[in-house]
Protein backbone atom coordinates (compact mmCIF):
# COMPACT_ATOMS: atom_id res chain seq x y z
CA UNK A 1 0.00 0.00 0.00
CA UNK A 2 2.81 2.41 0.94
CA UNK A 3 4.45 1.76 -2.43
CA UNK A 4 1.85 4.16 -3.81
CA UNK A 5 3.36 7.65 -4.13
CA UNK A 6 0.09 9.42 -3.27
CA UNK A 7 -0.35 7.35 -0.10
CA UNK A 8 3.23 8.11 1.00
CA UNK A 9 2.73 11.83 0.43
CA UNK A 10 -0.52 11.84 2.39
CA UNK A 11 1.10 9.86 5.26
CA UNK A 12 4.03 12.28 5.51
CA UNK A 13 1.69 15.30 5.39
CA UNK A 14 -0.62 13.76 7.99
CA UNK A 15 2.30 12.97 10.31
CA UNK A 16 3.61 16.52 9.97
CA UNK A 17 0.20 18.02 10.70
CA UNK A 18 -0.34 15.66 13.64
CA UNK A 19 3.05 16.47 15.21
CA UNK A 20 2.53 20.20 14.68
CA UNK A 21 -0.94 20.05 16.27
CA UNK A 22 0.39 18.04 19.24
CA UNK A 23 3.27 20.47 19.85
CA UNK A 24 0.93 23.46 19.72
CA UNK A 25 -1.50 21.66 22.04
CA UNK A 26 1.21 20.89 24.61
CA UNK A 27 2.35 24.51 24.49
CA UNK A 28 -1.16 25.68 25.21
CA UNK A 29 -2.12 22.98 27.69
CA UNK A 30 -0.92 19.38 28.29
CA UNK A 31 -4.46 18.03 28.10
CA UNK A 32 -4.91 19.66 24.70
CA UNK A 33 -1.69 18.06 23.47
CA UNK A 34 -2.80 14.61 24.65
CA UNK A 35 -6.23 15.08 23.05
CA UNK A 36 -4.58 16.12 19.80
CA UNK A 37 -2.37 13.01 19.82
CA UNK A 38 -5.33 10.72 20.52
CA UNK A 39 -7.44 12.35 17.79
CA UNK A 40 -4.59 12.03 15.28
CA UNK A 41 -4.06 8.38 16.23
CA UNK A 42 -7.76 7.50 15.86
CA UNK A 43 -8.06 9.34 12.55
CA UNK A 44 -4.82 7.80 11.26
CA UNK A 45 -5.94 4.29 12.25
CA UNK A 46 -9.33 4.77 10.60
CA UNK A 47 -7.72 6.10 7.44
CA UNK A 48 -5.24 3.21 7.40
CA UNK A 49 -8.01 0.61 7.83
CA UNK A 50 -10.15 2.20 5.11
CA UNK A 51 -7.24 2.53 2.66
CA UNK A 52 -6.05 -1.03 3.35
CA UNK A 53 -9.55 -2.42 2.74
CA UNK A 54 -9.77 -0.42 -0.47
CA UNK A 55 -6.43 -1.75 -1.71
CA UNK A 56 -7.43 -5.30 -0.80
CA UNK A 57 -10.53 -4.93 -2.99
CA UNK A 58 -8.42 -3.57 -5.83
CA UNK A 59 -5.96 -6.44 -5.36
CA UNK A 60 -8.85 -8.94 -5.62
CA UNK A 61 -10.00 -7.34 -8.86
CA UNK A 62 -6.42 -7.44 -10.14
CA UNK A 63 -6.12 -11.14 -9.28
CA UNK A 64 -9.36 -11.92 -11.07
CA UNK A 65 -8.19 -10.02 -14.16
CA UNK A 66 -4.96 -12.01 -14.05
CA UNK A 67 -7.00 -15.22 -13.92
CA UNK A 68 -8.91 -14.11 -17.00
CA UNK A 69 -5.65 -13.44 -18.82
CA UNK A 70 -4.50 -16.95 -17.91
CA UNK A 71 -7.66 -18.57 -19.31
CA UNK A 72 -9.55 -19.24 -16.09
CA UNK A 73 -12.90 -20.87 -16.69
CA UNK A 74 -14.60 -19.15 -13.77
CA UNK A 75 -14.01 -15.95 -11.84
CA UNK A 76 -15.71 -14.29 -8.90
CA UNK A 77 -15.66 -10.61 -8.06
CA UNK A 78 -17.37 -9.77 -4.79
CA UNK A 79 -19.75 -6.85 -4.52
CA UNK A 80 -18.69 -3.44 -3.29
CA UNK A 81 -20.74 -0.56 -1.89
CA UNK A 82 -18.08 2.04 -2.68
CA UNK A 83 -18.94 4.23 -5.67
CA UNK A 84 -15.85 4.27 -7.92
CA UNK A 85 -14.71 0.79 -6.93
CA UNK A 86 -18.20 -0.58 -7.50
CA UNK A 87 -18.21 0.93 -11.00
CA UNK A 88 -14.77 -0.58 -11.65
CA UNK A 89 -15.93 -4.01 -10.53
CA UNK A 90 -19.04 -3.75 -12.70
CA UNK A 91 -16.99 -2.82 -15.77
CA UNK A 92 -14.46 -5.60 -15.12
CA UNK A 93 -17.31 -8.09 -14.80
CA UNK A 94 -18.77 -6.95 -18.13
CA UNK A 95 -15.34 -7.11 -19.77
CA UNK A 96 -14.81 -10.60 -18.38
CA UNK A 97 -18.11 -11.84 -19.74
CA UNK A 98 -17.34 -10.38 -23.17
CA UNK A 99 -13.87 -11.93 -23.14
CA UNK A 100 -15.32 -15.29 -22.16
CA UNK A 101 -17.90 -15.14 -24.94
CA UNK A 102 -15.25 -14.17 -27.47
CA UNK A 103 -12.97 -16.92 -26.21
CA UNK A 104 -15.73 -19.51 -26.57
CA UNK A 105 -16.51 -18.23 -30.06
CA UNK A 106 -12.83 -18.45 -31.03
CA UNK A 107 -12.65 -22.01 -29.71
CA UNK A 108 -15.67 -22.97 -31.80
CA UNK A 109 -14.20 -21.25 -34.86
CA UNK A 110 -10.90 -23.03 -34.30
CA UNK A 111 -12.62 -26.41 -34.03
CA UNK A 112 -14.73 -25.64 -37.11
CA UNK A 113 -11.62 -24.57 -39.05
CA UNK A 114 -9.80 -27.76 -38.08
CA UNK A 115 -12.75 -29.88 -39.19
CA UNK A 116 -13.07 -27.89 -42.42
CA UNK A 117 -9.39 -28.28 -43.24
CA UNK A 118 -9.63 -32.00 -42.62
CA UNK A 119 -12.67 -32.21 -44.90
CA UNK A 120 -10.95 -30.16 -47.60
CA UNK A 121 -7.89 -32.39 -47.44
CA UNK A 122 -10.11 -35.46 -47.74
CA UNK A 123 -12.07 -34.01 -50.66
CA UNK A 124 -8.87 -33.17 -52.53
CA UNK A 125 -7.12 -36.43 -51.68
CA UNK A 126 -9.89 -38.59 -53.17
CA UNK A 127 -9.74 -37.21 -56.74
CA UNK A 128 -5.94 -36.90 -56.58
CA UNK A 129 -5.66 -40.59 -55.72
CA UNK A 130 -8.03 -41.40 -58.56
CA UNK A 131 -6.04 -39.26 -61.00
CA UNK A 132 -2.80 -41.00 -60.02
CA UNK A 133 -4.46 -44.37 -60.57
CA UNK A 134 -5.83 -43.31 -63.96
CA UNK A 135 -2.41 -42.00 -65.04
CA UNK A 136 -0.71 -45.23 -64.03
CA UNK A 137 -3.29 -47.21 -66.02
CA UNK A 138 -2.87 -44.83 -68.94
CA UNK A 139 0.88 -45.39 -69.03
CA UNK A 140 0.38 -49.15 -69.44
CA UNK A 141 -2.62 -49.07 -71.79
CA UNK A 142 -1.79 -49.64 -75.47
CA UNK A 143 -5.38 -49.58 -76.72
CA UNK A 144 -6.30 -46.15 -78.14
CA UNK A 145 -9.97 -46.43 -77.18
CA UNK A 146 -9.17 -47.29 -73.57
CA UNK A 147 -6.60 -44.49 -73.40
CA UNK A 148 -9.22 -42.02 -74.61
CA UNK A 149 -11.68 -43.20 -71.94
CA UNK A 150 -9.02 -42.92 -69.23
CA UNK A 151 -8.11 -39.41 -70.37
CA UNK A 152 -11.78 -38.39 -70.21
CA UNK A 153 -12.04 -39.81 -66.69
CA UNK A 154 -8.91 -37.91 -65.61
CA UNK A 155 -10.33 -34.72 -67.09
CA UNK A 156 -13.57 -35.18 -65.13
CA UNK A 157 -11.62 -35.68 -61.89
CA UNK A 158 -9.54 -32.55 -62.50
CA UNK A 159 -12.72 -30.60 -63.31
CA UNK A 160 -14.19 -31.79 -60.02
CA UNK A 161 -11.11 -30.55 -58.13
CA UNK A 162 -11.26 -27.19 -59.93
CA UNK A 163 -14.94 -26.81 -59.03
CA UNK A 164 -14.22 -27.65 -55.39
CA UNK A 165 -11.42 -25.10 -55.08
CA UNK A 166 -13.45 -22.43 -56.88
CA UNK A 167 -16.43 -23.01 -54.58
CA UNK A 168 -14.24 -22.84 -51.49
CA UNK A 169 -12.77 -19.54 -52.65
CA UNK A 170 -16.24 -18.13 -53.23
CA UNK A 171 -17.37 -19.26 -49.77
CA UNK A 172 -14.31 -17.66 -48.17
CA UNK A 173 -15.05 -14.38 -49.97
CA UNK A 174 -18.63 -14.46 -48.75
CA UNK A 175 -17.54 -15.25 -45.17
CA UNK A 176 -15.00 -12.42 -45.23
CA UNK A 177 -17.73 -9.96 -46.24
CA UNK A 178 -15.84 -8.66 -49.28
CA UNK A 179 -18.61 -9.56 -51.72
CA UNK A 180 -20.99 -6.72 -52.54
CA UNK A 181 -24.21 -8.03 -54.08
CA UNK A 182 -25.80 -5.96 -56.80
CA UNK A 183 -29.48 -5.18 -56.33
CA UNK A 184 -31.25 -5.25 -59.69
CA UNK A 185 -34.32 -6.66 -61.36
CA UNK A 186 -33.52 -10.17 -62.57
CA UNK A 187 -35.72 -12.05 -65.03
CA UNK A 188 -36.24 -15.55 -63.61
CA UNK A 189 -36.47 -17.23 -67.03
CA UNK A 190 -33.13 -15.72 -68.06
CA UNK A 191 -31.68 -16.71 -64.69
CA UNK A 192 -32.68 -20.36 -65.18
CA UNK A 193 -31.29 -20.36 -68.71
CA UNK A 194 -27.94 -18.95 -67.54
CA UNK A 195 -27.71 -21.53 -64.75
CA UNK A 196 -28.49 -24.43 -67.10
CA UNK A 197 -26.13 -23.43 -69.91
CA UNK A 198 -22.90 -24.94 -68.41
CA UNK A 199 -24.75 -28.17 -67.50
CA UNK A 200 -26.29 -28.92 -70.89
CA UNK A 201 -23.42 -31.07 -72.17
CA UNK A 202 -23.11 -33.16 -68.96
CA UNK A 203 -26.89 -33.67 -69.04
CA UNK A 204 -26.73 -34.86 -72.64
CA UNK A 205 -23.85 -37.23 -71.84
CA UNK A 206 -25.87 -38.80 -69.02
CA UNK A 207 -29.13 -38.68 -70.96
CA UNK A 208 -30.86 -36.55 -68.32
CA UNK A 209 -34.16 -35.16 -69.59
CA UNK A 210 -35.07 -31.61 -68.59
CA UNK A 211 -38.41 -29.80 -68.42
CA UNK A 212 -38.49 -26.07 -67.72
CA UNK A 213 -41.64 -24.06 -67.04
CA UNK A 214 -40.46 -20.44 -66.76
CA UNK A 215 -43.06 -17.91 -67.90
CA UNK A 216 -41.80 -14.53 -69.06
CA UNK A 217 -42.23 -11.54 -66.79
CA UNK A 218 -41.37 -13.10 -63.41
CA UNK A 219 -38.70 -11.00 -61.71
CA UNK A 220 -36.77 -11.06 -58.45
CA UNK A 221 -34.46 -8.51 -56.87
CA UNK A 222 -30.84 -9.58 -56.52
CA UNK A 223 -27.46 -10.17 -58.12
CA UNK A 224 -27.90 -12.10 -61.38
CA UNK A 225 -24.39 -13.56 -61.42
CA UNK A 226 -24.42 -14.91 -57.88
CA UNK A 227 -28.02 -16.11 -58.10
CA UNK A 228 -27.13 -18.01 -61.27
CA UNK A 229 -24.26 -19.62 -59.35
CA UNK A 230 -26.61 -20.68 -56.54
CA UNK A 231 -29.19 -22.11 -58.93
CA UNK A 232 -26.50 -23.95 -60.90
CA UNK A 233 -25.30 -25.70 -57.74
CA UNK A 234 -28.79 -27.00 -57.03
CA UNK A 235 -29.20 -28.16 -60.63
CA UNK A 236 -25.80 -29.86 -60.47
CA UNK A 237 -26.85 -31.66 -57.30
CA UNK A 238 -30.10 -32.78 -58.94
CA UNK A 239 -28.27 -33.99 -62.05
CA UNK A 240 -25.90 -36.10 -59.97
CA UNK A 241 -28.79 -37.48 -57.89
CA UNK A 242 -30.94 -38.31 -60.90
CA UNK A 243 -28.12 -40.27 -62.56
CA UNK A 244 -28.19 -41.70 -66.07
CA UNK A 245 -31.56 -41.45 -67.84
CA UNK A 246 -32.89 -39.32 -64.99
CA UNK A 247 -35.31 -36.41 -65.08
CA UNK A 248 -35.15 -32.82 -63.79
CA UNK A 249 -38.07 -30.42 -63.64
CA UNK A 250 -37.79 -26.67 -63.10
CA UNK A 251 -40.96 -24.67 -62.41
CA UNK A 252 -41.04 -20.93 -61.79
CA UNK A 253 -43.93 -19.53 -59.77
CA UNK A 254 -45.21 -16.04 -59.08
CA UNK A 255 -47.84 -14.82 -56.62
CA UNK A 256 -48.54 -11.67 -54.57
CA UNK A 257 -46.34 -12.89 -51.70
CA UNK A 258 -43.20 -14.17 -53.44
CA UNK A 259 -41.50 -15.25 -56.64
CA UNK A 260 -39.98 -18.69 -56.55
CA UNK A 261 -38.25 -21.53 -58.36
CA UNK A 262 -39.03 -25.17 -57.63
CA UNK A 263 -36.55 -27.83 -58.81
CA UNK A 264 -37.34 -31.52 -58.68
CA UNK A 265 -35.31 -34.57 -59.72
CA UNK A 266 -36.11 -38.25 -60.18
CA UNK A 267 -33.40 -39.51 -57.84
CA UNK A 268 -33.73 -41.42 -54.60
CA UNK A 269 -34.41 -38.32 -52.51
CA UNK A 270 -33.09 -37.77 -48.99
CA UNK A 271 -33.20 -39.72 -45.76
CA UNK A 272 -35.29 -38.02 -43.10
CA UNK A 273 -32.33 -37.55 -40.75
CA UNK A 274 -30.35 -35.88 -43.54
CA UNK A 275 -32.78 -33.03 -44.16
CA UNK A 276 -31.68 -30.71 -41.28
CA UNK A 277 -28.03 -30.90 -42.40
CA UNK A 278 -28.32 -30.74 -46.19
CA UNK A 279 -26.99 -27.18 -46.35
CA UNK A 280 -24.17 -27.71 -43.84
CA UNK A 281 -20.69 -27.37 -45.22
CA UNK A 282 -18.95 -30.63 -46.13
CA UNK A 283 -21.98 -32.68 -45.16
CA UNK A 284 -22.35 -35.69 -47.42
CA UNK A 285 -25.55 -37.64 -46.98
CA UNK A 286 -25.94 -41.37 -47.38
CA UNK A 287 -27.37 -40.90 -50.85
CA UNK A 288 -24.64 -38.56 -52.05
CA UNK A 289 -22.51 -40.07 -54.78
CA UNK A 290 -18.75 -39.93 -54.98
CA UNK A 291 -18.79 -36.67 -56.89
CA UNK A 292 -20.51 -34.77 -54.11
CA UNK A 293 -18.41 -32.85 -51.64
CA UNK A 294 -20.91 -30.96 -49.47
CA UNK A 295 -19.95 -27.50 -50.76
CA UNK A 296 -22.46 -26.66 -53.48
CA UNK A 297 -25.59 -26.53 -51.32
CA UNK A 298 -23.80 -24.61 -48.55
CA UNK A 299 -22.65 -22.04 -51.10
CA UNK A 300 -26.15 -21.91 -52.57
CA UNK A 301 -27.80 -21.18 -49.21
CA UNK A 302 -25.24 -18.50 -48.32
CA UNK A 303 -25.78 -16.68 -51.62
CA UNK A 304 -29.57 -16.78 -51.44
CA UNK A 305 -30.01 -15.89 -47.76
CA UNK A 306 -27.55 -13.00 -48.02
CA UNK A 307 -29.87 -11.51 -50.65
CA UNK A 308 -33.05 -11.88 -48.62
CA UNK A 309 -34.29 -15.17 -50.07
CA UNK A 310 -34.89 -18.61 -48.64
CA UNK A 311 -34.02 -22.08 -49.89
CA UNK A 312 -35.40 -25.37 -48.59
CA UNK A 313 -35.05 -29.00 -49.56
CA UNK A 314 -37.23 -32.04 -49.07
CA UNK A 315 -38.69 -35.13 -50.68
CA UNK A 316 -41.41 -34.93 -53.32
CA UNK A 317 -44.56 -37.01 -52.58
CA UNK A 318 -44.10 -38.78 -55.92
CA UNK A 319 -40.42 -39.51 -55.30
CA UNK A 320 -37.14 -37.69 -55.75
CA UNK A 321 -35.74 -34.56 -54.16
CA UNK A 322 -37.34 -31.12 -54.42
CA UNK A 323 -35.73 -27.73 -53.80
CA UNK A 324 -37.68 -24.52 -53.32
CA UNK A 325 -36.20 -21.03 -53.68
CA UNK A 326 -38.34 -18.05 -52.70
CA UNK A 327 -37.82 -14.30 -52.76
CA UNK A 328 -40.48 -12.23 -50.97
CA UNK A 329 -41.98 -9.21 -52.69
Amino acid sequence: MFRNREVRRFAVLFAAVAVTAAVIGFLIRPAAGILSLLSSAVFGAAFYAFTRARYQKIAEVSEQIDLVLHHADRIFIGGSDEGELSILQSEVTKMTLRLREQNDALKQEKAHLADSLADIAHQLRTPLTSVNLVLSLLANQPDAGERKALLREAEELLTQMDWLLTSLLKLSRLDAGIVVFQSERVDVASLVDAALRPLQIPMELHDVSLRVDAPEGIEILGDAGWLSEALRNILKNCMESAGDHGKIEVVCEDNPLYAGIVIRDSGAGFEREELPRLFDRFYRGKGTNAAGCGIGLALCKTIITRQGGTVTAGNHPQGGAVFSIRFPK
